[in-house]
């Protein structure tokens, strides 16, 4: 039987868990997954470390396939956990959503000069993220 290679695009590179008390729900997934909490409150948002990362390589996963995520105060447009696409552009990654029947949930927007979010929602009513890395220096 053949080796089929397929090369992946917009991989999923991180997941995102809406709580309504963040602090209660940090205690959870460190209690019950040992993931490590980092707490951002300028951003009103909690970093959750499932997988160790490589600080030489802008704190990505050091194994191939993990993906690490976030914690934000649920809300009205973001009630359900999500995942988040990497794109090489959201600007053009949202005309692709429009044209594809989806629609934009929250406008692309700057995440601490490391890259760009914004969130969509599918056919199916299904919230997704798209992130985007900043230009490298």
């Amino acid at each position: 039987m053949p080796i089929i290679i397929i090369a992946m695009k917009n991989p999923v590179v991180h997941f995102e868990i809406p709580a309504d008390d963040t602090t209660r729900a940090s205690e959870f997934y460190h209690k019950a997954f040992g993931w490590e909490i980092m707490p951002f409150p300028e951003m009103k948002y909690t970093g959750l470390r499932s997988a160790d990362i490589d600080e030489k390589n802008n704190n990505m996963p050091t194994e191939l396939g993990r993906i690490n995520g976030g914690m934000y105060e649920r809300s009205a447009d973001l009630p359900v956990p999500s995942i988040t696409v990497n794109v090489p552009s959201i600007d053009e990654a949202i005309e692709r959503v429009k044209t594809a029947g989806g629609s934009v949930v929250r406008e692309k927007v700057s995440v601490g000069g490391m890259g760009f979010i914004a969130y969509i929602k599918d056919t199916e009513g299904n919230v997704m993220g798209m992130w985007e890395d900043a230009p490298k220096a």
